[in-house]
């Protein structure tokens, strides 16, 4: 096993750090905060981890952060972290559209977006060149199963999610090669398996 790395900064001592924790308003720095102070005071690293809710891993990252940044480095960055798009925004608002839409068969060649047909069609149109792993996202944005589920149930009970219009037919186990021509040939979208 490797040896820890040491907290090298010595602009604040443990106590300090608790005080600080107190102080902060954001919740995740404050846990980290502790998480070191732990370590201060004698802690094992595995046991500061485990008391602020994170493995010795992610302790052994904000460690290095906090020697190169101090308190600021203890902050999720915000802003713009990352590779900059290689789209633009007005880009980007397009290709969701053709997401929606759903690709043409007879312009597209396909039946269902596959990221390789997506990077394909952004080549030919825009003239940019994404590896398939770089085409990501999620139709809904990021989710909570546990949370999301339940609040996605919860507005069709209540009628705001109206989640019946978006069937275009249900069908019966035995129908579902009928019911995947006719999503191959473009006349019907959503078919729901009964049974």
């Amino acid at each position: 096993m490797g040896t820890a790395i040491q907290i090298t900064r010595s602009d604040f001592d443990a106590a300090e750090l608790r005080r600080e924790a107190r102080r902060t308003k954001d919740v995740a720095a404050s846990r980290r905060m502790l998480a070191l102070a732990l370590v201060l005071e004698g802690a094992s690293r595995a046991d500061a981890a485990k008391a602020a809710g994170m493995d010795r891993q992610t302790l052994r990252d904000w460690v290095h952060r906090f020697n190169e940044q101090g308190l600021a480095g203890l902050s999720d960055k915000t802003g713009s972290v990352g590779p900059k798009p290689l789209l633009s925004p007005e880009q980007q608002t397009e290709v969701a559209e053709w997401v929606r839409r759903g690709p043409d068969l007879a312009e597209h060649g396909v039946i269902r977006w596959r990221r390789a047909d997506l990077a394909r069609a952004i080549a030919a149109k825009f003239g940019v060149v994404l590896a398939e792993k770089t085409i990501r996202g999620c139709w809904y944005g990021s989710s909570n199963v546990r949370r999301d589920v339940a609040r996605i149930i919860g507005f069709y009970r209540e009628g705001r999610l109206k989640l019946d219009e978006l069937i275009a037919q249900r069908i019966s186990l035995d129908q579902v090669n009928a019911a995947f021509e006719t999503m191959k040939s473009g006349e019907l979208a959503r078919s729901v398996i009964t049974y």
